[in-house]
């Protein structure tokens, strides 16, 4: 211990700091990696650190070599390849710890820098957030201190002058980086998702249903999409986001019709309240559906995607959504949807699987059987959910074959699935058309920024019932259960789930949480929309504003080499003006240097001050006994002002050391 409690030497203070740097960037790949290689990471670092402090010698060889080589058969049957992006990554965490434990000589040294470098891009792959720039700023920082205090023969400066200089150059390096950004010719998609499995592990909403799919989402605070409303936004419980129809159920699963045996390509909608217009920025998804207001009456319009719409009003595109886009699309919240639909199209919604729930066609018989009209038999399921003891959760009970059965005289809690498919299968039992739509329902509502953000936890499942004279007629069960779910109040949700649902923050005790998270949100949301959307059309559009019409990429390039060399030039002109301005103190050396190669002693370019001053002690040129005593008291004086530490003299005090060394000169003359 009282080894550990002595004054830290150079080598370790450096040390250390390296270990820092490495720290900072390991950390967020804690995130995505397996735990093992988090682990053996973290054990790799404490053990290189206590190498460093105790000041034992590293690893042999014939240790590190075998314990790195068991690693990459581990990294083969995780990730069962060892090309792609999360292997990859994988296999450079392990080779910059692994490197740390075998740093003998200064090359190894860059090797660790550039691996850090190289390491922390790849956090890019995962996330582009504002988040990660600033980790990646402040990792970029201290690997840039790290390699500078490596560099110093001398006297080091302090830790908190090192960190100033090297923020100092990133911040020289930032005019330049604002021109290649705005100028750089974009190209369409990510340049952080090109490895194959950079789209893998999409969370969200799926293109089936089964109990449990949506209430797993429920604890997910992940953003699904961000709206901002050019009209009035419409009431929060009319906030219904359109996403998946689904019509085939096998007994457990609803899904997608397979066939359309009777698919029409007009799609008739009697708008009866006026459109709203708004605009959706759509978080990836891997997946080819988009999201609209219930009901979209546009096709939304993609630059690099074609965008269609089927006779359910579902909106697809043709490729997956793999990154970040925004659309704009009007919506109708009143209306009839298809009044007119044929009836024997309909009979793809009334399709059930023979031999599943006999007491729910029992029950639906019954109901048949005590009136005809289609209206009253809804209004009938409905109070059903309200009257008798059913309960919102999302933990419901298991369910058996008889899924539906169970749910509606037994267990009868759940989440909006099991409302949405008990209810669906009623009506189709009841002869009335019927499916379920999935997508979202509401959405937190930011006064910072005007956006409405809708995240994961907002997904939610309802019913369609096709009604003679009306069309296709939205019907939610769940709020004949749980009201509150669909009719609360717009702004932050009024409980958040944190750390992946563990801690349930309620933010109507802490609304200065509140407010801080819709700052942090609507910054990250600005981030968004100004950085990590600027594709190649608002490029586009932003010469067009400054005047530069129909650039293509040739003009774009030699105006980015125009722009980058005059904003360069800016940025040197004052260094180079300020390195003119020579040190007072290497003046009179050189000064002195002159007056001895006069005299035939003239400085050889390796030659530090102390060896020149011993030559000319030692040199056979004419020289008086008094010009040389003047010469060595000079040089000894100036390696003492040169080279010593700047905060050891006062302004005064240096001013009284030139002087000296001025009169010094005057004596060697």
């Amino acid at each position: 211990m009282a080894q550990l409690l002595r004054p830290m030497s150079r080598d370790k203070a450096d040390t250390l700091l390296l270990l820092f740097a490495c720290c900072l960037v390991l950390a967020p790949h804690a995130l995505h990696v397996p735990w093992w290689i988090t682990a053996a990471s973290i054990t790799m670092l404490a053990w290189r650190g206590w190498i460093t402090l105790r000041g034992n010698r590293l690893p042999p060889r014939w240790i590190l070599l075998p314990v790195a080589l068991l690693t990459m058969p581990a990294i083969y049957f995780t990730y069962e390849t060892f090309f792609g992006r999360d292997a990859g990554v994988a296999m450079l965490a392990l080779l910059l710890t692994f490197k740390l434990l075998e740093m003998r000589a200064r090359r190894d040294l860059f090797v660790v820098v550039c691996l850090s470098f190289f390491l922390m891009l790849t956090n890019l792959f995962y996330s582009q957030s504002i988040g990660t720039a600033i980790l990646m700023i402040a990792a970029t920082l201290v690997i840039l201190t790290t390699q500078l205090s490596f560099q110093y023969t001398g006297a080091v400066p302090s830790l908190r002058h090192r960190l100033r200089f090297c923020g100092q150059i990133i911040g020289l390096a930032v005019p330049l980086t604002l021109v290649l950004f705005v100028l750089f010719p974009r190209i369409q998609g990510p340049l952080w998702g090109l490895p194959s499995d950079a789209r893998n592990g999409r969370t969200g909403m799926s293109d089936t249903m089964a109990p449990g799919n949506i209430a797993n989402l429920a604890l997910s605070d992940e953003i699904a999409f961000r709206v901002k409303f050019k009209d009035p936004m419409p009431p929060r419980a009319a906030l219904y986001w359109r996403g998946i129809v689904l019509g085939n159920y096998d007994g457990r699963t609803w899904s997608k019709l397979r066939v359309h045996t009777h698919a029409r390509q007009r799609i008739s909608i009697v708008p009866k309240s006026p459109p709203v217009r708004y605009q959706i920025t759509l978080e990836a998804t891997n997946q080819r559906w988009l999201y609209a207001l219930d009901v979209p009456t546009m096709t939304p319009r993609l630059n690099d995607n074609t965008s269609y719409v089927t006779p359910e009003l579902q909106l697809f595109v043709n490729q997956p959504i793999a990154d970040r886009i925004r659309y704009d699309a009007t919506s109708v919240i009143d209306f009839d949807l298809q009044p007119d639909e044929d009836q024997i199209a309909l009979q793809d919604w009334l399709d059930l699987p023979p031999g599943f729930n006999p007491q729910t066609h029992a029950l639906a018989a019954k109901m048949r059987n005590q009136t005809d009209d289609n209206r009253a038999l809804v209004d009938a399921v409905l109070r059903m959910f309200r009257t008798e003891p059913f309960r919102y959760t999302l933990s419901p009970p298991r369910l058996g074959r008889n899924a539906i059965d169970d749910f509606l005289f037994t267990t009868r809690a759940g989440f909006c699935e099991h409302y949405a498919s008990a209810f669906v299968f009623m009506m189709r039992a009841l002869d009335i058309p019927a499916r379920v739509v999935t997508g979202y329902q509401g959405g937190d509502d930011n006064p910072v920024d005007g956006y409405l953000t809708v995240r994961q936890a907002d997904a939610h499942a309802w019913a369609e019932v096709w009604l003679r004279g009306r069309g296709w007629v939205r019907v939610d069960p769940t709020a004949a259960v749980a009201p509150e779910r669909i009719e609360r109040n717009g702004g932050p949700a009024q409980v958040r789930n944190v750390f992946g649902g563990l801690i349930q923050l309620d933010l109507r005790e802490h609304s200065w949480i509140a407010a801080i998270g819709q700052r942090i949100d609507a910054l990250g949301n600005s981030w968004n929309q100004l950085v990590l959307n600027y594709t190649p059309q608002r490029q586009r559009s932003l010469l067009e504003s400054l005047g530069f019409a129909n650039v293509d990429w040739a003009t774009l390039t030699l105006l980015m080499i125009a722009s980058g060399s005059v904003v360069t030039a800016l940025v040197l002109t004052p260094l180079l003006w300020k390195r003119t301005a020579r040190d007072p103190v290497q003046a009179l050396y050189l000064r002195l240097c002159t007056q001895m190669a006069r005299r035939g002693i003239a400085r050889a370019p390796h030659e530090g001050p102390r060896d020149y001053a011993n030559r000319i002690l030692a040199s056979d040129a004419p020289l008086t006994p008094e010009c040389q005593n003047a010469a060595g008291r000079f040089m000894r004086l100036y390696e003492q002002v040169h080279y010593g530490r700047q905060s050891a003299h006062s302004g005064s005090q240096r001013l009284l050391l030139i002087k000296q060394l001025k009169s010094l000169l005057a004596a060697v003359k």
